[in-house]
């Protein structure tokens, strides 16, 4: 299968830097690279592309902005937005997963996680750049004032063993591996989870994990 890719950034030479490492993938394409914040809604709209990649200071709409649109709560198909920028703030980064991005990206993390930060996106997976998953974890584990709901229909023993390795940041074969379940499976576990809990994504799986208090039973 291949991967397309939708990047937008207001510098042409991001941009450009980006589509190569991409393009020298034999399974992604850039369908398209653009600007603005405005176009970028309306060419992801029309493309439908796999991925896309938002900087967070636009012209027009801001990458958070852009989230919210494509990925957000109340969107009824929501695209998968990994945001990619400059600025390590840690208010960029809530809003954008709370806006539903499926990762948060710095763009001096390298082509490696570039490239893995989109692929894991389409396997449902959720990147964050190292140095903010650990201060997000921190976050997240700090005592909630507001009771944190609970699924009416109760997660199973082994879905709540999925969702802690998922909150500790374990990829789909990773979890896989810890706990000797194939990725299919894995992947069934998750999508459970996520319909019980209504998440929108595994972040916000890992958010109620730290919040709930499900991680001090680890």
């Amino acid at each position: 299968m291949t991967i397309r890719v939708l990047i937008a950034d207001d510098q042409e030479m991001v941009r450009v830097g980006f589509r190569m490492i991409l393009e020298s993938q034999p399974d992604i394409e850039v369908v398209a690279d653009v600007p603005d914040g405005v176009t970028a809604v309306q060419r992801a709209r029309e493309l439908r592309p796999d991925v896309c990649l938002v900087d967070v200071r636009m012209p027009g709409l801001d990458g958070l902005e852009v989230t919210r649109r494509l990925a957000g709560p109340g969107v009824a198909d929501p695209l998968k937005v990994v945001v990619v920028t400059t600025f390590d703030l840690d208010d960029y980064v809530h809003t954008a997963l709370t806006n539903g991005a499926s990762g948060f990206l710095l763009k001096d993390a390298g082509p490696t996680l570039l490239v893995e930060a989109v692929r894991a996106a389409v396997r449902g997976d959720a990147l964050v750049s190292p140095q903010i998953t650990v201060r997000l974890l921190r976050h997240f584990a700090k005592p909630d004032p507001n009771p944190v709901p609970q699924p009416t229909d109760p997660l199973t023993e082994r879905e709540l063993e999925v969702v802690r390795a998922a909150a500790r940041g374990l990829t789909n074969t990773e979890i896989g591996a810890e706990l000797f379940l194939s990725l299919s499976t894995v992947k069934t576990h998750l999508a459970s989870v996520q319909a019980k809990l209504g998440a929108r994504n595994r972040v916000e799986i890992a958010a109620w994990a730290w919040r709930s208090g499900l991680m001090d039973q680890a």
